[in-house]
């Protein structure tokens, strides 16, 4: 019997596929809720929840999704400061953010398991970015020394 050889995960890697599941949670959530009794003929009444619909709106809803889309690649192409840094940054943002679409939902359930979902994700991306493995500025020429050898 072989026993497979469970690779390591880069962090980069890990936040930017858990930035892709929430940003599959958000739009399915998002598309799904088309099915909720009611909310199209409100889109058709110009209505989103409270807020008419205009472009003013559409920007900011654009503007709200693009950011955690970014996210993905962002998690794999900012040096490693700036990419720990902005991730703790956005997704302490979202988490407010998410926890909003619960705010006037009737249908608790469903809007209830995507945030929570949401959530859970966001809190592994602040662990992740959190505890993104580190070395002393004295431990990083031994590292290059290793690797070039």
């Amino acid at each position: 019997m072989t026993t497979l050889v469970d690779q390591p995960i880069p962090v980069r890697a890990k936040l930017a596929a858990t930035w892709t599941s929430f940003m599959f949670l958000y739009a399915y959530v998002d598309i799904l809720n088309f099915f909720t009794p009611g909310v199209v003929g409100d889109i058709l009444a110009g209505k989103v929840f409270e807020f008419d619909l205009s472009q003013t709106f559409s920007t900011s809803a654009l503007a709200l999704v693009s950011v955690p889309a970014l996210m993905i690649a962002l998690s794999m192409m900012l040096p490693a400061r700036a990419s720990r840094t902005t991730n703790l940054v956005v997704a302490t943002l979202y988490v407010p953010v998410t926890a909003f679409n619960l705010v006037g939902e009737d249908w608790r359930y469903f809007y209830g398991l995507g945030v929570a979902l949401e959530l859970i994700l966001l809190a592994f991306i602040l662990r992740s970015a959190w505890t993104w493995p580190s070395t002393t500025t004295a431990n990083r020429g031994a590292v290059r020394a290793h690797q070039q050898a």
